[in-house]
């Protein structure tokens, strides 16, 4: 059983934040800022590929409720919403997670790298690629 599902069973304490009938919003034990918050459906899911639809649907409300709370509470300067899925993308725990993280100016967390800038016909292959209309 993983991490999250002894959480969620109540193997593992948590502070809690929210709980419903499919998820779960608990602070993160190893935060990159103070009310860094994570949001963890009930049901096992390893990645985004595994959530059922109604979970997908689910997440974001959510996410939107605990950074909504944040931004009341802690009156960060700015909140990130991040989602990992796979080891090559940060995952570490696999457990579909959502992280709500409140930011202040000059923090020094570091969530993306510097921008690239890839020819416009390589841009408009990969955008042929991956259309989904």
């Amino acid at each position: 059983m993983c991490v999250f599902c002894k959480i969620v069973a109540g193997e593992i304490p948590c502070f809690k934040l929210f709980e419903d009938e499919h998820f779960i919003a608990i602070l993160d034990r190893f935060p990159s800022a103070p009310g860094h918050a994570l949001i963890i459906p009930k049901r096992h899911a390893a990645d985004l590929f595994e959530l059922n639809d109604a979970e997908a649907a689910g997440i974001l409300p959510l996410a939107k409720r605990v950074a909504e709370k944040i931004r009341a509470e802690l009156s960060p300067d700015g909140i990130n919403i991040v989602q990992n899925n796979g080891s090559a993308a940060g995952q570490e725990i696999f457990h579909y997670h959502m992280h709500v993280v409140p930011r202040k100016s000059g923090d020094g967390i570091k969530f993306h790298n510097p921008p690239t800038d890839p020819p416009l016909d390589e841009l408009a292959a990969i955008a042929e690629m991956l259309k989904i209309f």
